[in-house]
């Protein structure tokens, strides 16, 4: 058998178990299921998407697109769990805001409401509490949106983690027909920025590590970044925020809802020094690693030299960069051409690295 065919039957049996219906073997909820990653995907597949499937629900984007009136309108909602609530460059608060405001903005539309319920923990410091809030008040303003309704809830001591966050959000589509499902062989990869900056702040401040690094979150509303791309560009045709699981796990489940391959150059890829030997010393892949001020775009090949130059006339993408293509062939895979002259496969989060991230 030739090394062609040994490939061959590889990419084949990938293949069928990519294609076999998702089904949850585990018997009890892990945090591998809030990954991002493979058991995410199964756990959404096989239970809840198998449970309310519907044509708005179906695409599995960002946000849903609703048709209301005449009025074409995007609607998302978001969890937010993160561990220590306080990190550097932000708080659960205005990470809860941007990351909703975000899921709007690479959804193709403009944010304007937001909603904001709280599960809080018996005994939560209530000092704490206004600095949250008054953060997720700063950040609202900073996004142009409004938080017009919500609610509060109080755990027993010991049944939380202090406070929990949950939004929803809705905002007025500025583009329609964005989504991975539209992504297309000849299409440039880009992302607006350094990535795993947000995933390994937190890891590090929780202080089980005696790492030291200087490493702020990157968390920060997208929403004029991805105006000024979708204004300069028409060939944009999908755009992800890389939170849980990654700009990796994001490539797969474009590779895979697109029949397509995603080719990737590591040398491409931004990373700042301080993350890469964070990650190295961690055992961890960057491209695993949550961002959440970070967007990673499909656009029409033709025009890549537009939308890079539209993101980094932002200040967000001041640091935007093309890190691949999309090909025809291998259907539904991720290859990395990796720094060393080699190629290998990059698939979707397996287990959880950094849990409670978001």
């Amino acid at each position: 058998m030739t090394t062609t065919e040994r490939e061959q039957q590889v990419l084949d049996r990938i293949e069928r178990a990519r294609r076999r219906r998702a089904k949850v073997r585990e018997e009890r909820i892990t945090l591998s299921h809030g990954s991002g990653g493979k058991a995410t995907h199964t756990l959404i597949e096989a239970v809840f998407l198998d449970a309310f499937r519907n044509p708005l629900l179906e695409p599995m984007e960002d946000a849903a697109a609703l048709a209301i009136g005449g009025a074409q309108l995007a609607l998302t909602t978001d969890s937010f769990v993160v561990s220590p609530l306080f990190f550097p460059g932000g708080d659960i608060g205005d990470l809860a805001v941007n990351g909703t405001v975000n899921d709007l903005a690479v959804s193709g539309a403009r944010p304007l409401y937001l909603t904001a319920g709280f599960i809080l923990e018996e005994g939560f410091p209530v000092e704490d509490l206004l600095k949250i809030v008054d953060s997720m008040k700063a950040a609202a303003l900073a996004a142009d949106v409004q938080i017009v309704t919500g609610d509060t809830k109080v755990v027993q001591r010991g049944k939380g983690d202090g406070v929990y966050i949950n939004t929803a959000g809705i905002g007025v589509s500025i583009r329609s027909g964005l989504g991975v499902a539209s992504v297309r062989p000849g299409d440039a990869v880009l992302v607006s920025g350094p990535i795993g900056d947000h995933g390994v702040t937190i890891m590090l401040a929780r202080g089980e590590l005696d790492i030291d690094a200087d490493i702020e979150s990157d968390t920060a509303p997208v929403h004029r970044l991805v105006a000024g791309l979708l204004a300069a560009v028409p060939g944009v045709r999908a755009m992800r925020d890389a939170t849980r699981g990654g700009v990796a796990t994001i490539l797969n489940e474009v590779a895979k809802a697109a029949e397509v391959s995603v080719i990737v150059d590591e040398n491409a890829v931004p990373v700042r020094d301080e993350v890469r030997g964070a990650s190295e010393l961690l055992g961890i892949d960057p491209l695993y690693v949550a961002c959440e001020g970070r967007i990673v775009a499909f656009v029409d090949g033709a025009q890549v030299d537009d939308a890079l130059a539209a993101l980094r006339s932002h200040p967000l993408g001041a640091e935007a960069a093309v890190i691949g293509r999309v090909a025809d062939d291998p259907p539904g895979l991720v290859l990395l051409n990796t720094a060393f002259g080699g190629t290998r496969i990059v698939d979707m989060l397996v287990g959880d690295p950094l849990p409670r991230i978001c």
